[in-house]
């Protein structure tokens, strides 16, 4: 199964959006699923259900740490830094933003956006959707950087 598949997979089972692409991305760099849920655990929702960048970003962009090599930790830095601005430049330009509570039409920070969220279903209608294209455009963006 390709790792956007398998990502979209994995948060219709019981992963949230980072640890969904942290996890299928990361498998081919040694990062096990289990380590992937815990290191992601905290970017649901727009991080902590703050309705910031979107965990299917922040997990993308966790796994071009992971993707490009190399010794001298302030090249491969740039490099890391060059490749999240193509990802996040793709990205918005197919969904007009990165953070959460814009891609899902709620603010999930508040307790009357998370209900409405919740009552229409947003995180089993919009958020697959989204994980599959921060999926595509990462690995777009792998093919270009890694």
């Amino acid at each position: 199964m390709n790792p956007v598949d398998e990502a979209v997979r994995f948060f219709g089972g019981d992963m949230i959006c980072s640890q969904a692409i942290l996890a299928s991305f990361g498998r081919r760099y040694g990062l096990d699923e289990t380590l992937a849920r815990r290191v992601a655990r905290a970017f649901g929702g727009g991080a902590g259900l703050l309705g910031r960048t979107c965990g299917a970003v922040n997990g993308a962009l966790m796994v071009l740490g992971l993707a490009i090599p190399g010794e001298d930790e302030r090249a491969a830095r740039a490099v890391v830094y060059e490749a999240t601005r193509f990802f996040v430049s793709r990205f918005e330009k197919r969904t007009g933003t990165t953070v959460c509570r814009e891609l899902l039409g709620v603010d999930v920070s508040t307790e009357d956006g998370y209900r409405q969220a919740r009552e229409r279903n947003l995180f089993g209608v919009k958020c697959p959707a989204i994980i599959r294209m921060a999926g595509e455009v990462l690995q777009e963006t792998m093919d270009e950087y890694c």
